[in-house]
């Protein structure tokens, strides 16, 4: 038994449903809450994983876990589980999202890391809804532009709708910063239903295409800024330590579990 819990009995009663049964013909597997519950000490402290006190399993069971429900998608299921129960109460703003990326140090090196000014690390763009809550979320290298990689953060949002039609994938509005300022970015959003709002590069050229009233809804961009603040709470998350993108990305996933899940 663990001495303390990560998590209240009500928030794991909502995301045990969604996890994969574990099934073994051989040694018995580890409870996946404690297993979960590790995940979460490693995520909260930014702790080695080496580090994570005896009360849990083992960190190589945590972290094949971890790794094992990201790479089966299993992560982004409880996500979207989440997200869509919001969705059916009404409770997600797809009006008016927000976009934007933070920067992370990448300390040991590994695959999509690029320099910067800052140094070598990754960039991860999220996209949420006008209550701050994300809903999609993409990691790369920190060398390339924001505004090349917002349209596949943009892919990785699919709400489902309760078993009926299509999950829901495309906001009303998109609000980001003057680093999204592009008139090709904003006709290939156009197309897909989607208008952007973001202000005009000081040396812009070419002729404005959005008026002060629509740059209103600029001032909210706060709430994005937000829920960085949220994600940052998880000390794993500000400095990457992860050789493999991929394992970074799962901690952000869980993050973002988490945060969906404080808002239901």
């Amino acid at each position: 038994m663990l001495r303390q819990r990560m998590l209240t009995d009500e928030q794991w009663a909502k995301i045990e449903p969604s996890l994969p049964q574990l099934k073994s013909r051989g040694r018995p597997w580890r409870e996946s809450r404690e297993v979960v519950e590790g995940i979460l000490w490693i995520l909260r402290t930014g702790a080695r994983w080496r580090d994570l006190p005896e009360l849990f399993p083992s960190p190589a069971t945590c972290w094949r876990r971890l790794q094992r429900w990201e790479e089966d998608g299993t992560w982004k299921k409880v996500w979207r589980v989440f997200l869509s129960e919001l969705d059916q109460r009404g409770r997600l703003d797809w009006e008016e999202t927000f976009a934007d990326a933070t920067f992370s140090p990448a300390k040991k090196g590994g695959d999509a890391i690029g320099k910067t000014k800052r140094g070598k690390g990754t960039k991860c763009l999220v996209v949420v809804e006008g209550r701050g809550v994300p809903l999609g979320v993409s990691v790369h290298s920190a060398s390339p532009a924001e505004v090349t990689l917002v349209e596949d953060t943009l892919k990785t949002i699919a709400v489902p709708r309760g078993g009926r039609g299509r999950p829901r994938s495309r906001p009303g509005r998109l609000i980001a910063d003057t680093a999204y300022d592009s008139d090709p970015l904003r006709s290939r959003l156009a197309r897909r239903g989607i208008e952007l709002i973001a202000p005009h590069r000081v040396n812009r050229r070419k002729l404005k295409t959005q008026d002060g009233r629509k740059l209103r809804r600029y001032r909210r961009r706060w709430k994005v800024e937000r829920t960085f603040a949220w994600l940052h709470n998880y000390r794993r998350l500000l400095v990457r330590w992860e050789r493999h993108v991929k394992m970074f990305l799962a901690f952000i996933h869980v993050a973002c579990i988490l945060i969906t899940l404080r808002a239901l």
